[in-house]
């Protein structure tokens, strides 16, 4: 059995665009601003997550997991996170959504789970406070992400996605759909979130976004 992809029609009604604008922060500075902010946030970012891939291993599992995920342009790229999941986790899901109807829902509508029965320990702590995603800093280095924009997509999902913003933008380790209600909303919708996001990409809406992604680690409301 294979995860389940309904088309977009099947999750939302009527397509979410965007008008192409263009800024001096959103043309130089945003990428500026991702520079500063990694090398600055290097000082703890890098020792936590050394610390955690070292739990990770006495878990007894690789502390690094690589995905692909879709970029601006429609573009491909490898995005690194911590492993926060058992082995085998794609056909453990496959499993697990054949014999829970209510689960397969969930998984069609938001294409995630509250109880995801593929994670660790570990990594349901790290989840729940958004830790795994520190190694995507490495990727905002690299140019694939920026701190703050659309939530990185897997290639199979496009179909279910029913906007064209986030094609314009750069996948964000955070962004307004990460700091917003996320354990709520329906995969599809995540397309407004990223038009929101488009009409309003500045200095200001960045560094909110930032301070509210702090929130919600030391919350630990993440998922």
């Amino acid at each position: 059995m294979t995860a389940h992809f309904p088309n977009s029609s099947d999750v939302i009604k009527g397509i979410v665009d965007y008008t192409p604008q263009h800024s001096v922060y959103r043309s130089v500075f945003k990428r500026a601003f991702d520079i500063l902010f990694v090398v600055t946030a290097s000082v703890i970012v890098v020792p936590v997550t050394l610390l955690l891939a070292l739990v990770i291993m006495m878990d007894g599992s690789s502390p690094f997991f690589v995905q692909r995920r879709v970029g601006r342009d429609g573009q491909i790229f490898n995005m690194v996170k911590l492993r926060s999941m058992v082995a085998d986790a794609d056909r453990k899901l496959a499993a697990y959504l054949e014999e829970n109807a209510e689960a397969r829902e969930e998984w069609t509508r938001c294409q995630k789970l509250k109880s995801d029965p593929r994670t660790t320990l570990v990594g349901r702590i790290i989840r729940k406070t958004s830790l795994d995603e520190l190694p995507q800093f490495w990727n905002v280095l690299r140019g694939d992400m920026s701190v703050v924009g659309p939530r990185p997509m897997l290639p199979s999902q496009r179909e279910l996605y029913p906007g064209q913003a986030y094609y314009a933008l750069k996948p964000g380790v955070t962004g307004l759909w990460q700091v917003g209600d996320r354990n709520n909303t329906s995969f599809a919708a995540r397309a407004r979130f990223d038009a929101e996001y488009y009409d309003i990409v500045s200095l200001k809406t960045d560094v909110s976004v930032v301070l509210k992604t702090i929130r919600v680690v030391l919350r630990g409301t993440g998922h």
